[in-house]
């Protein structure tokens, strides 16, 4: 089981385009491929205040352990994941979705294929 932390590994792809077209229909699932042995994200939008990404994760990879200073909210569009929040495995399939809570620690297991829409709130000084 392969388990790679996004900004630490080659497998990481990021768009060049820093969002999606704005006031135009997406359907978010399709706008995200998966790339063999790779995690994928793409911007939707970016902002001080906070970012929504989606994700795709191929067979085997994942995200290692972090803690980040603001609640994250992701929710699984396609297929299964396991979120690991403080040690604690939750496995999600499509339409679900967990929130990560500021300052614990979390991780994404590999679980399959599976892509993802994360939304991270920075609302302060946590």
């Amino acid at each position: 089981m392969k388990n790679t932390g996004i900004n630490k590994t080659k497998s990481a792809v990021k768009s060049d385009n820093p969002e999606i077209e704005k006031a135009k229909s997406h359907i978010i699932v399709e706008i995200i491929e998966y790339i063999p042995n790779s995690v994928v994200s793409k911007t939707i939008i970016k902002k001080l205040t906070g970012n929504v990404s989606v994700m795709s994760f191929d067979t085997g990879e994942g995200l290692s352990e972090k803690t980040s200073p603001f609640d994250t909210f992701v929710q699984i569009i396609e297929g299964k994941a396991n979120i690991v929040i403080n040690k604690v495995s939750n496995i999600l399939h499509t339409g679900q979705g967990i929130i990560l809570p500021a300052h614990s620690s979390n991780q994404i297991m590999p679980n399959g294929r599976f892509k993802m829409i994360s939304t991270v709130i920075k609302s302060g000084y946590e």
